[in-house]
């Protein structure tokens, strides 16, 4: 991973860079602005320009000019916001990807954070940054042939503000965000052949520099607790499977902590019901749940959340050797349920079925969060805009779907009920992994339901979100690492004492 910018918060004052970004809603910056920054007539200059671009300052539209001869930039950079009555609507992160991918590789730029109609607050300013610092992600170490010089210098971005200190304090915990996002997004990413169940855990004992508690369980002990659906994935691999906790502790003792849980399919040939060769590839990408809750264990250590949270991730390898699990298996997973096994390439909810019942278990939480690229199923119900939400708790469900609108990480909430559950009944065992091709998603989470009693639960299938979603302003990876900034939102509005 490589962070290709340089962000830094000064007061209002001029100074001079390659550009200057202002920030318009459906007026255009004040003449005051434009031409203390600019000069004498720069802003008869950029009403012309607006008029013949027909730029009416729509949110996260761009107009581009030639600064004029002495005013100490070469291009001011126009970014509309949209209507003002309308502000309450805007996205500033997303506002801050915009900004960044309009200047480009190497450049320098001050960004006056201000608009016509008044002052941003420090939050939103410090959103505006984050969006900078989730656009300039890049994913580059394995590239060995040499770059053009511009194309690899970082984007320096100042920030000129009226309250330098706010915003620097805002910005402290959106920089943790951001980096548990990169963390997320580089694990994604990762070929399988470096990052296998190991690795992934070795990875995510780094956390300890931050004060995040590590336990790493290996096979051996695997085995003595019982997570035998679980190791079942893994047995065709000459990879060990591992599963990591993660405990942050960052409110008092008493305080019941929060779960998060991560299917972590470091690579899914399917197993012995093999996928298509074609787009295989993809496969490396089937842990990104797990990568989601390694990257949000980081932010919330490194903002210091004054939460108790729990992550615990099941990272296997879904092999097709000799020794490897087969349909028509019959294994008792921790929770003593039987689960009759039809189809291999249904691992990832045998996965999730020994860790949610471990978590709950072990620690009695106030809730659990899994998130998984589960199914195949959820993109054909909702294609990559929303990540398939299944859960057995209305004020979870709520809360979530709030916090995914204010980050962008947007969840639709999908139905569970007993005739779904019945299609997961075995006529050999108490359950199948798989019912089959209808309804695939849901009789997936009903699968999960049977593993959490009922302690207060949702599923995330982010099969069409977590990996090879579409770009946007904040997001150019392949590994979106998504779900970070989701979460992170969830435990900073409703979990934080």
């Amino acid at each position: 991973m490589s962070q290709r910018l340089k962000l830094d918060v000064k007061a209002l004052t001029a100074i001079g860079a390659e550009d200057l970004v202002i920030l318009v809603s459906d007026r255009l910056a004040p003449a005051k602005v434009t031409e203390e920054w600019l000069g004498e007539g720069t802003h008869a200059l950029l009403a012309r320009a607006a008029a013949a671009e027909r730029f009416k300052g729509k949110a996260l539209s761009a107009l581009t000019l030639l600064a004029p001869d002495g005013a100490g930039y070469e291009r001011l950079i126009v970014i509309g916001t949209g209507p003002s009555a309308e502000r309450d609507k805007l996205d500033f992160a997303r506002l801050g990807g915009a900004i960044a991918g309009k200047l480009g590789s190497g450049r320098s730029a001050d960004i006056i954070a201000a608009l016509p109609e008044g002052e941003i607050s420090a939050a939103e300013i410090a959103e505006i940054g984050l969006g900078l610092k989730l656009r300039s992600y890049a994913f580059d170490r394995y590239k060995t042939k040499s770059k053009e010089k511009d194309e690899a210098e970082p984007i320096a971005v100042t920030l000129r503000v009226t309250d330098p200190s706010g915003v620097k304090k805002a910005l402290k915990a959106r920089e943790a965000i951001a980096a548990g996002v990169d963390i997320a997004r580089d694990l994604v990413n990762e070929p399988p052949n470096v990052l296998f169940p190991e690795e992934f855990a070795d990875r995510a004992a780094k956390l300890e520099k931050l004060g995040v508690e590590i336990e790493v369980l290996d096979e051996k002990q695997l085995k003595k607790i019982g997570m035998r659906a679980l190791l079942g994935v893994g047995q065709g691999s000459r990879r060990e499977s591992r599963v990591v906790v993660m405990r942050w502790n960052g409110a008092k003792s008493s305080v019941q902590p929060v779960a998060f849980i991560g299917k972590g399919v470091t690579f899914d040939t399917g197993g012995i019901s093999l996928k298509p060769g074609a787009g295989m590839e993809d496969m490396k990408g089937d842990m990104a749940g797990a990568a989601c809750v390694t990257g949000l264990m980081h932010a919330l250590a490194a903002r210091k959340a004054k939460v108790n949270a729990i992550g615990v991730i099941g990272l296997v390898e879904n092999m097709p050797d000799g020794n490897a699990q087969r349909p028509g298996d019959i294994v008792t997973s921790l929770s003593g349920q039987t689960i009759e096994i039809i189809n291999t390439d249904a691992e990832g909810r045998l996965v999730l079925a020994d860790v949610l019942w471990y978590t709950q278990e072990r620690f009695k939480p106030q809730f659990m969060v899994n998130l998984a690229t589960l199914t195949g199923a959820i993109l054909v119900a909702l294609a990559q805009e929303n990540a398939g939400l299944f859960s057995n708790n209305d004020d979870l469900s709520e809360q979530l779907a709030t916090a995914g609108k204010a980050t962008g990480e947007t969840v639709w909430r999908m139905p569970l009920s007993p005739g779904y559950d019945k299609m997961i009944d075995s006529k050999f065992a108490d359950m199948k992994n798989s019912a089959g091709r209808y309804g695939g998603s849901i009789t997936a989470a009903q699968f999960l339901q049977r593993h959490v009693n009922d302690t207060p639960w949702a599923h995330l299938d982010i099969a069409g979100t977590g990996m090879s979603s579409p770009n946007t302003e904040v997001n150019r990876s392949w590994g979106s690492g998504w779900g970070v900034r989701l979460l992170d939102r969830l435990v900073a509005d409703h979990y934080e004492s």
